[in-house]
């Protein structure tokens, strides 16, 4: 039986579903700001907020709604434990910059444990342990390792022999004291609270320009700017190519979520395990009783198999676990990740000391992202951060990290130019939900027959750097295999860094031989 007819044809977040649409206008004309923040997710709603504490004046801008990219996508662990990572910061950079580490995130933890009670949020926040487990008993080494290393940064962390499913497992790193919680409901307080205190949200306002003059501004597609002292740019990918080669120093991952109910009730905690494919858990209860999100199956975002099985994949593995009732919530997510593990957030170029990035999360942006804000809040304010070494987005590359450049930016160009030569099908017939690349007039055109019958056809040169974009079917959307944008079936920007739109094919003679299946 297929697997596909238990999902929903589009795909939900519960986070998003869970919560009312938000209704801040646009930027339609200049406006002066003390900073202005590029990007209305976590972290950029939460740097303005610390801002607006401090008595500044921000504008918020925003390409779609706020905390509906990324933040709205997540599995939304507020946890120190990324995996299996201390072992490795303090290998990497050594004890004094993996502590700043660790500390920034248990920070964040407590920062949120503490508004949600001043502010009187109720944002679903709970204390949970988290666990690391490995199947592998050749893997038990690391588990041993990053117990060490989390005992020598003060983190409480123990080894446990078992989780509580019916998984064969060799070992489990436990950290107590985690959480976990429902971030649209703890953040859309804090947009309010922006407002309240005099600053300024703008969504449906993509920034596609950074003017440096005086002082710097930033412009949206519509020609309206904000020219501000300082500007913040926590757009998830950076929305600006000259400087700081972040294009060359980020590569963007893709992972899957289902919301599912079960017969069994959950046991509690947030599990992830050490291998691949990844798999994560964790419950979130809701009016109708709780829900299981079953998480994993990461890839290169434009890369890989058909996106549907990621799905199924998961499926699978709840089915192994759960008696599983119904699954009424899907959505996948993608994240920036950096060369050496450890987000870019400070200054966004040493000649620029204006401008503030904030970017790399590594799918642990619950925490790195409220550390974020709080680093570049202390940069703003104080000129220094105590999380400021580790977080610096100039800081040298490590040998690790240098060998990942090469891979990742190998693996770009040969993306780039395996896209120009594939070769295309001659059969091009499209049933309705269906996408293919074709030929016209010597030209690569994607073309999408929508569940009406429609024919959609796009040009399919990514408009970020020119590499060529492949079909996601369990999204239905275009997505680049070099740096991770992504597009409608109608050729608009869903994700960054584009920031602008495919060119749409108009011509009705070829429109209709698609349509037609003439090709």
């Amino acid at each position: 039986m297929d697997k596909r007819i238990y999902l929903a044809e589009k795909p939900t977040s519960y986070w998003i579903a869970s919560t009312p649409e938000t209704g801040y206008p646009s930027l339609d004309q200049d406006l002066h700001a003390d900073v202005a923040i590029v990007g209305g997710g976590i972290a950029g709603i939460t740097t303005a907020y610390l801002l607006t504490l401090e008595g500044l004046r921000v504008a918020v801008i925003e390409a779609d709604r706020i905390l509906r990219g990324t933040t709205g996508h997540t599995t939304a662990k507020l946890t120190s434990q990324h995996a299996l990572i201390y072992d490795k910061l303090i290998g990497r950079f050594g004890k004094d910059l993996a502590l700043q580490y660790a500390n920034a995130n248990e920070s964040a933890i407590r920062w949120v444990w503490k508004i949600a009670k001043e502010q009187n949020i109720d944002c679903d926040l709970s204390e949970q342990d988290a666990y690391v487990y490995t199947q592998k008993e050749e893997n038990r080494d690391g588990i041993d390792r990053e117990i060490e290393a989390a005992l020598e940064l003060g983190i409480k962390a123990e080894f446990a022999e078992r989780i509580p499913f019916d998984i064969p497992v060799a070992g489990a790193v436990r950290f107590k004291n985690q959480a976990q919680f429902h971030p649209l409901k703890f953040l859309l307080p804090l947009a309010k609270e922006i407002e309240n205190r005099g600053g300024r949200i703008f969504e449906n306002s993509r920034a596609v320009e950074l003017e440096e003059k005086e002082k710097p501004s930033v412009a949206v597609q519509n020609g309206a700017k904000v020219t501000a002292d300082r500007v913040v740019v926590a757009s998830h990918y950076p929305f600006i190519n000259k400087e700081g080669l972040y294009f060359a120093r980020i590569y963007v991952d893709r992972s899957y979520a289902l919301g599912i109910r079960a017969k069994e009730k959950y046991p509690g905690g947030m599990y992830i395990n050490a291998e691949d494919p990844s798999r994560s858990m964790r419950s979130q209860p809701d009016g109708d009783g709780e829900l299981i999100l079953v998480v994993g199956e990461k890839h290169k975002t434009g890369q890989g198999v058909d996106t549907m099985l990621h799905y199924e994949n998961l499926m699978d593995f709840a089915d192994e676990i759960f008696t599983v009732e119904d699954i009424p919530y899907r959505w996948s997510t993608q994240d920036c990740m950096t060369l050496d593990g450890v987000p870019y957030v400070g200054r966004y170029a040493k000649d620029n000391p204006d401008v503030y990035v904030a970017t790399g999360y590594g799918k642990w942006g619950m925490t790195n992202a409220i550390a974020s804000a709080h680093l570049i809040r202390d940069l703003i304010v104080k000129g220094e951060s105590p999380y400021g070494e580790i977080y610096d987005p100039s800081r040298m590359a490590t040998g690790a990290a240098i060998g990942n450049f090469v891979v990742q930016n190998a693996n770009v160009v040969g993306q780039l130019l395996g896209g120009k030569l594939a070769p295309l099908p001659d059969d091009v017939e499209l049933e309705k939900g269906e996408a293919r690349v074709v030929e016209i007039d010597g030209h690569r055109a994607g073309a999408y027959r929508d569940r009406d019958g429609a024919v959609h056809v796009v040009d399919t040169t990514c408009t970020h750097l020119g590499c060529e974009l492949n079909w996601n079917s369990a999204e239905k959307t275009w997505d680049c295999p070099c740096h991770g944008s992504r597009f409608t079936y109608e050729g608009e920007v869903v994700e960054g860094p584009a920031n602008n739109p495919l060119n749409s094919v108009k011509n009705t003679n070829i429109v209709e031989r698609v349509a037609t299946d003439q090709f």
